[in-house]
């Protein structure tokens, strides 16, 4: 039953590059809302693109106003797999080789913002939908493979999808790594808003991070003052070992900040500008909200002074990270992102927030609840199952602090597209695919789709 199937995703791998290249040239970051386009009119154009894409497979799509889009392959029943992928990206950061938003082919490599979050394994279950249909495999289930575009902020596009129609109840969501995620920590995302205190040091100005879920890898401030400033940043790098630069100019001092950036909910090996900004700050005397921040997170990523650190057997410990520290206007404005134990006490976590930042008001407060799917329900094992069918590897279902479209399904995992060897570079500068591993998650995608709509 494989072999053509198979057989079809070889005969096309370079079909599949071509059009993912087309695909990740468009710089689908959420902008201004417009009628039609209520993530911006980058996001709508990569909308189009993809359901012209699928209109040109032989697909029907549903467009639902700007928010997402479906295609169906359809079976004997109404009764539907859900496929969840999404075509927003984060903005592209800087320090990249390459044009973050323009293909880059290096032998077997496509370098690109979106290629692996969440462009290319999206792509990928198109074309494994594509090869169950060449090969007119017999589904008694459909196969529906929908697109949000907001994955990446606020999730309206879910939300706006399941006010219109009918969400399938099992599913996976193609947007982390195999062999399968049936474990999705809660996350609290919040921003808060604080003064710039008038005594000690004064922070003229200070724009740091686009994205609550993105470790920031840079941050700048420009500092009253003179050599003696810059003297005294010297020193501190100096005495922590920690990347800091100072200029002195006439309006002050500017001050860099060199972190190491990744995503929110993978802080192991990373390095948070903006934490390195904080307590270089309180070395330097500073007050009021930017000393309180840099009492209660500076650069713990475990949320320890917080009072929020809390761990459980099934997803490990939680995990924090402020990916926006701004000043403007006599006002500080930060954001945290918190990614949280299945076990943990979201409510309780939430007070103990607002307890540790004392001065600070709550802009908003955004929370979503954790996420898991037995290990042993039929679900993991079927896509277990096909991942070793097609891999030769024993697999077994683990936890991330990520957060996928999987949480949307009653009965929805991660599962892939980057595998255990893979390198991680989604959020990151330089992020890639690699086709020939993109082709075997197809192989994987086809074989689990065919397994879960037969039944």
């Amino acid at each position: 039953m494989y072999e053509k199937v198979f057989a079809y995703l070889d005969a096309h791998a370079e079909d599949y590059a071509a059009q993912l290249c087309r695909w990740v040239e468009v710089p689908s970051v959420k902008g201004e809302a417009t009628p039609g386009a209520p993530f911006g009119k980058d996001v709508r154009r990569m909308l189009d693109v993809a359901m012209a894409d699928a209109k040109a497979f032989g697909y029907e799509t549903r467009d639902f106003d700007g928010y997402a889009c479906d295609i169906t392959l359809p079976g004997e029943s109404e009764e539907a797999i859900a496929v969840l992928g999404h075509l927003d990206v984060v903005p592209a950061g800087d320090n990249w080789a390459t044009p973050p938003f323009t293909a880059t082919r290096v032998g077997d490599q496509i370098f690109a913002r979106g290629t692996s979050d969440d462009k290319g394994p999206a792509l990928a279950a198109l074309y494994a939908m594509n090869a169950i249909k060449a090969a007119g495999i017999p589904l008694k289930k459909s196969i529906r493979l929908i697109l949000g575009c907001d994955e990446e902020s606020d999730w309206e596009d879910m939300a706006y999808y399941c006010a219109h129609t009918e969400m399938p109840e099992v599913g996976f969501s193609p947007d982390a790594s195999f062999p399968i995620i049936n474990t999705e920590k809660g996350m609290i995302h919040g921003f808060f808003t604080g003064k710039l205190a008038e005594d000690g040091v004064q922070v003229k100005q200070l724009w740091t991070g686009e994205r609550v879920n993105v470790i920031p890898g840079e941050s700048k401030a420009l500092i009253a003052g003179g050599q003696e400033v810059a003297d005294k940043v010297a020193a501190y790098a100096e005495k922590t070992g920690l990347p800091y630069t100072a200029e002195v100019t006439a309006d002050g001092v500017w001050v860099t900040a060199e972190g190491i950036p990744g995503h929110s909910a993978y802080p192991e090996g990373r390095r948070n500008a903006i934490g390195m900004m904080l307590v270089l700050l309180r070395e330097m005397g500073v007050t009021g909200a930017l000393k309180t921040l840099a009492d209660a997170v500076g650069m713990e990523h475990d949320g320890a002074s917080l009072g929020c650190a809390c761990s459980d057997e099934i997803s490990g410990a939680l995990t924090c990270n402020m990916g926006i520290l701004h000043v403007k206007d006599g006002k500080v404005t930060a954001s945290l992102d918190l990614r949280c134990p299945v076990a943990a006490d979201l409510s309780a976590l939430t007070n103990a927030i607002r307890a540790h930042l004392p001065g600070f008001n709550v802009d908003s407060l955004e929370i979503k609840e954790p996420h898991h799917v037995p290990a042993d329900s039929k679900l993991v094992r079927s896509l277990l199952d096909s991942y070793t069918e097609v891999t030769g590897e024993p697999a077994a279902p683990h936890a991330t602090g990520g957060g996928t479209y999987a949480k949307v399904l009653k009965q929805g995992v991660a599962y892939g597209a980057a595998f255990p060897e893979d390198e991680d570079l989604a959020h990151q500068a330089n992020e890639y695919i690699r086709v020939s591993q993109m082709v075997k998650a197809m192989k994987i995608y086809a074989a689990a789709l065919m397994k879960l709509a037969a039944e």
